[in-house]
């Protein structure tokens, strides 16, 4: 019987993904590989496969299944690719991305946040994600450049230290605006002369806060 609820639980997760716009193959699977409710504790954990966000510790959320997953798309990955990830929260996306991608790195600047979300990625065999504590609004310049830059907080505006560590070539995915408006999605493609935006829709995430977190 739980083998049986479980099974409806998965459809109707997917189904929900499908339903507002997730339709990559890849990232389905990668979806249906990786639980959320691994990722939500507490008083939430039964909120686990609704299609909402969630309260986290130290303030943050952990985003909802369908925006994780059309951020997911935006990025475009292949099998080779180098993903930078701002913003680890729970560790949820990083997870996904971990099954589409040859490496993830993966920052927050909530030390607790990274612990557990490690701890998480040990617990569940997912060898190439590594997490670590910094500001995310400077990115990683000892392992960049990378392919993909995926941000899952907001910013006013693309930061400057994450488009140079853009590869050419390279995409990324970012809220912009202000943190108390409804934001957008941007994808930012970098070429050879410089940089192409896509708004892809309207998102609400946390900002993205500049230096280390208390905790």
């Amino acid at each position: 019987m739980e083998d049986d609820d479980a099974s409806e639980r998965k459809m109707r997760f997917l189904f929900q993904l499908r339903s507002r716009g997730v339709t990559d193959p890849r990232v389905l699977a990668a979806m249906e590989r990786i639980d959320r409710g691994e990722f939500v504790r507490g008083q939430f954990a039964e909120r686990a496969y609704d299609d909402m966000p969630l309260p986290i510790p130290c303030g943050q959320t952990i985003s909802q299944p369908s925006v994780v997953g059309l951020m997911t798309q935006a990025l475009e990955t292949g099998p080779r690719d180098t993903v930078l990830e701002v913003g680890t929260g729970s560790g949820y996306q990083a997870a996904v991305l971990s099954g589409l991608v040859r490496r993830v790195y993966t920052v927050d600047r909530h030390r607790r946040l990274v612990t557990e979300a490690q701890a998480l990625f040990d617990r569940l065999g997912l060898t190439n994600i590594t997490a670590q504590v910094a500001d995310g609004s400077r990115g990683l310049p000892d392992q960049a450049p990378f392919d993909r830059i995926l941000v899952t907080a907001a910013a006013e505006d693309p930061p400057g230290p994450l488009l140079a560590q853009l590869k050419i070539g390279g995409i990324m995915v970012v809220p912009v605006g202000q943190s108390d408006a409804v934001q957008t999605l941007i994808r930012v493609r970098r070429g050879e002369d410089g940089f192409d935006y896509d708004e892809l829709r309207q998102v609400r995430f946390v900002p993205l806060v500049e230096g280390l977190g208390q905790t």
